[in-house]
């Protein structure tokens, strides 16, 4: 039976609520969603949809960095988006590090929800395969 270990890293936001970056079970790392916060400062970046992805891809690449994984071991992602008109840009940025070119991309959802922690435009989760 395979238990479940935590995975934190400095280089990512610390979480903000009663959960963890991320859970690794046997060779399968489940992150929960990251925004825009600056792990040095906690604080939201701002400058729109495209800086907000940018900074949690940079969140998420650290948490899978720290399990051992990465982008290119993402099987799943979900994307919750605050408006939906802001697909494109965000798809514009997310292709940059989950779908670089020769790269097989995940399968993913995108959804529009009605608001997201501390009033981000974007969250995103994945779960992925590890060493």
């Amino acid at each position: 039976m395979s238990t479940k270990s935590p995975i934190a890293t400095p280089d990512a936001p610390a979480a903000i609520g009663p959960y963890t970056q991320a859970i690794r079970v046997g060779n399968l790392l489940y992150t929960s969603g990251q925004i825009a916060l600056d792990p040095a400062t906690t604080t939201m970046i701002s400058g729109g949809i495209a800086v907000e992805t940018t900074r949690a891809c940079e969140n998420l690449k650290a948490v899978l960095a720290s399990a051992g994984s990465s982008f290119a071991q993402v099987i799943k992602t979900n994307v919750f988006l605050k408006d939906m008109a802001d697909f494109a840009a965000m798809n514009a940025v997310y292709a940059t590090y989950f779908a670089p070119e020769g790269a097989i991309p995940p399968a993913r959802s995108t959804v529009q929800v009605a608001a997201l922690p501390k009033d981000g435009l974007v969250e995103i989760e994945c779960i992925a395969l590890c060493d």
